[in-house]
């Protein structure tokens, strides 16, 4: 049997297809190479397509022997989807109901969903625990937790079976240095301060300096992208064994803010890391923490990298050897 993961070249589905191929799996990588890469297929088979071309997804599914899905391929950039939310709906939405479609046409009823702490909102208690209320504050959350909805129904109508990963802040690179984060554009923390490191970039924006928050930037849950390939290698697993559909946060239960990733940026690197402060970016809650304790206890999921100085030392492992992405050293 074969496992289809959808954005599996881009960052978290790449991590994820290199940890299924060395546990033994037959793995599809299907990718549009938005953000993805081939370099970071880990000897999986590639197929370069849209999710949303059904008559594609059919001939893939009628040539391979596919008994589950991992879906990660989406739009994931809070404040593009508030300036251009109908690019969030098209692909988020329906390019997912059409891979659903053909799942049910196949008879394929097991799906891992890259799902987002940003189905939240703004927290009313920290860490957020999974019955938490849902208020996104911005489309791409919303997206996230209507796609988490349907999947329900699905389970109900088709039985279709799900397991919905709300991520927070996936981060790091696998310790091998063989793969990593590479967006063009950039928009997560992590890579963005480190090519200011690197010099790749004069400075740092830091979106807001008067959050409620200690020291009133935003703070978040960094989890490191080999635990987050960790956590879907057991969902999987849970799934195969009949585990109903539900959701898990994927967190480490701590925060960081901005200026503390920032200063461990510094000291990993050696290097000055240049900041400017600037107004809020829309969308943006200002603490964002995971209470992962649900799948701790009930799939076992436990971190081997928790610590933000470690997150950080993978980052700039890979991005110092690769300060071009997968295009070249």
């Amino acid at each position: 049997m074969a496992v289809l993961v959808t954005g599996g070249l881009g960052y978290v589905g790449s991590h994820a297809v290199k940890m299924l191929v060395e546990r033994g799996e037959s793995v599809i990588s299907f990718d549009d190479l938005a953000f993805g890469h081939t370099q970071a297929a880990s000897g999986s088979k590639v197929v370069i397509g849209d999710i949303g071309d059904k008559n594609l997804l059919k001939k893939v599914f009628s040539t391979h022997d596919i008994d589950s899905v991992m879906h990660f391929a989406a739009f994931a950039d809070v404040g593009e989807s508030v300036a251009d939310p109908q690019k969030y709906y098209i692909t988020n939405i329906s390019k997912s109901l059409a891979l659903l479609e053909v799942m049910l046409e196949f008879g394929v009823k097991q799906m891992i969903f890259s799902s987002s702490a940003a189905t939240f909102g703004e927290p009313e208690e920290v860490p957020i625990p999974e019955d938490h209320p849902k208020n996104p504050t911005n489309p791409y959350g919303r997206s996230k937790l209507m796609l988490e909805e349907i999947l329900k129904e699905y389970e109900h109508a088709y039985g279709l079976r799900s397991i919905s990963f709300r991520y927070f802040n996936a981060s790091g690179a696998d310790p091998s240095g063989l793969i990593g984060e590479d967006h063009k554009p950039e928009h997560h923390i992590i890579p963005l301060v480190l090519q200011v490191a690197l010099g790749q970039r004069d400075k740092f924006s830091i979106f807001g300096t008067d959050w409620p928050t200690p020291d009133g930037t935003c703070v978040r849950d960094y989890v490191h992208v080999t635990d987050l390939a960790q956590a879907h290698v057991l969902g999987l697993g849970a799934l195969r064994k009949g585990k109903a559909t539900t959701a898990y946060n994927l967190g480490n239960g701590n925060g960081y803010s901005v200026r503390e990733v920032i200063a461990m940026a510094e000291e990993v690197s050696g290097k000055k890391i240049a900041a400017v402060e600037t107004d809020r970016r829309p969308g943006d809650p200002a603490v964002l923490v995971a209470s992962s304790k649900k799948i701790i206890e009930e799939l076992g999921w436990k971190p081997a990298y928790p610590e933000l100085k470690t997150i950080i030392e993978t980052a700039w492992n890979w991005h110092s050897q690769h300060p071009n992405g997968y295009d070249g050293r």
